[in-house]
Parts: C-alpha cells; sequence; structure tokens
C-alpha cells in the first residue's frame, strides 16, 4: 500500500517506529509543498496526518488542496495522535566499580541481554491472523470490530474514541467464557468514511493468557 506521512518534527519518528508507517514517504509539516508536489505525482491510497499538523492553518490548506483535486478523489486521509519524543538530560557519569563489580555487573547484563532478545524474538514471531467476518471485540465494555489478532495483540476499528498510551480494558467473546485481561493502545488514527466517523487502533495485551488467546483465536478461524 502506497503512503505518505506529514506530521510535526517532534512526532516523526515515533510515527514511523509504527509497523503501520515503518513504509512510506514521509515529510515534517515544514516541507507541506515537497509534500503535495509528491501527493500530486504519486497518488498514493493514504495519506497520514500527524493532529497537530492537521489542526493548523498549513495542515487545512493541505487537506482543502487535496480534497478539490478530483484526481486525489481515491486518497485516504487519516488523522492520527502520537506522543512528542523528547531526548532526555543525559546524567553525570558514575565513577568506574572495582574490577570484582565490574566483571558481576558484565555477567548481568548478559544474562538479561539473553532474555530481553528472547522474548522480544517470541513477539515479533507472534504469528497474526487477519480476519475475514464479522468478529467483535469489547474494548472498555464498547463493541469494537477486530480487524487481526496475535497472542499479543489485535487491530480494531472502534466508533468510540481511543488514544495512544490510553489503557483499556479487553474482552473476548468465547463460546466457553469471556476472555478479559489489560491492553494498552500502541497507536491509533481517526477515520472519516462514509459510513461516518471511527478509530483504528492497535492494542498490545498486557496481561492476556496466551493460551486462552490461542483458544479464541482457533474459534473465530477454523472453518
Amino acid at each position: 500500500m502506497s503512503l505518505v506521512l506529514i506530521a510535526a518534527s517532534q512526532h516523526l519518528a515515533a510515527l514511523q517506529k509504527q509497523p503501520e508507517f515503518t513504509d512510506a514517504e514521509v515529510f515534517p509539516a515544514t516541507d507541506a509543498l515537497k509534500a503535495l508536489d509528491a501527493i500530486t505525482r504519486t497518488r498514493p491510497q493514504v495519506i497520514v496526518l500527524d493532529h497537530i499538523f492537521a489542526a493548523s492553518a498549513r495542515g487545512g490548506a493541505l487537506v482543502n488542496r487535496i480534497k478539490a483535486d478530483p484526481s486525489l478523489a481515491a486518497c485516504e486521509i487519516r488523522i492520527v495522535e502520537a506522543t512528542a519524543v523528547t531526548t532526555p538530560e543525559p546524567a553525570p557519569a558514575p565513577a568506574p566499580p572495582p574490577p570484582s563489580e565490574r566483571a558481576a555487573t558484565a555477567a548481568a547484563v548478559a544474562v538479561e541481554t539473553a532474555a530481553a532478545t528472547r522474548l522480544d524474538t517470541g513477539t515479533r514471531r507472534a504469528e497474526r491472523y487477519v480476519i475475514s467476518g464479522n468478529v467483535d471485540v469489547l474494548v472498555d465494555g464498547s463493541p469494537a470490530a477486530l480487524v487481526n489478532i496475535s497472542v499479543v495483540g489485535a487491530q480494531v476499528i472502534s466508533p468510540s474514541s481511543l488514544r495512544p498510551n490510553q489503557r483499556v480494558r479487553v474482552s473476548l467473546v468465547d463460546e466457553a467464557r469471556p476472555i478479559r485481561f489489560n491492553g494498552v493502545v500502541a497507536w491509533a488514527s481517526f477515520e472519516m468514511p462514509k459510513e461516518g466517523p471511527r478509530y483504528r487502533a492497535g492494542i498490545n495485551f498486557y496481561d492476556a493468557a496466551p493460551e486462552m488467546v490461542t483458544r479464541f483465536i482457533e474459534s473465530i478461524t477454523t472453518t
């Protein structure tokens, strides 16, 4: 899918880390004219605007220009929110530990790194299942359409507002009994299709039991 992302400079790094935007052609908000030129030439399927830029006069003018061009009628415009990335002040360098403590610290770091690598590998390799039918889940008690799901997270479409970093309660409707756990919204975008406004969001599962989520996935994907 061809995609153009335009965002305030302090939000670009955070948005580019989202899986949905890794292949996007990226422009800072200050290069709106260059972005418009690229959009006019390539006619991307999706144009993503950071909410701060979209609310600005320059952003509004860009949206109006896109909507006024018949050749760009097929382009979908999405508004997304992202937390600004800030660089913390460097802390003063501590005094070097004695050689014996240095060896012990190196060993501890090696064990910690190995564990983190195993965890990261497991998360990256979690198989994602795309939902072909109509499957609803509950997010904070409100129905949301399930787009895809894995044992570590899901993408949903909700008529209710969802924001990045928002903690939510997720319920999967299982034949035996509902599966309830906590999650956090990793990313969210506001959409305006003909059917009406909605939020598309990626939710990371926080304390879901993998075996129970696997059972739910099997129940909705087995034909």
